[in-house]
């Protein structure tokens, strides 16, 4: 019965943990585009070649 003294807070303890990390995670943007990496095994690698050097090139000229 004694273990439960000692249970019970790091059990509470490890909640909390995890709520601090899902707030984090949340807040950071892990979850924004969740169906872009399913998509991507799909995609051939001439597509993706192709629309990473347009999103670079939107990139450039949006710092020019």
């Amino acid at each position: 019965m004694e273990f439960l003294h000692i249970m019970v807070p790091v059990a509470v303890i490890i909640v909390i943990a995890l709520v601090i990390i899902l707030f984090w995670a949340v807040r950071t943007g892990q979850f924004d585009d969740l169906e872009r990496q399913g998509f991507n095994i799909l995609m051939d690698e001439e597509q993706k070649k192709a629309k990473s050097k347009a999103q670079n090139k939107n990139t450039e000229g949006s710092k020019q």
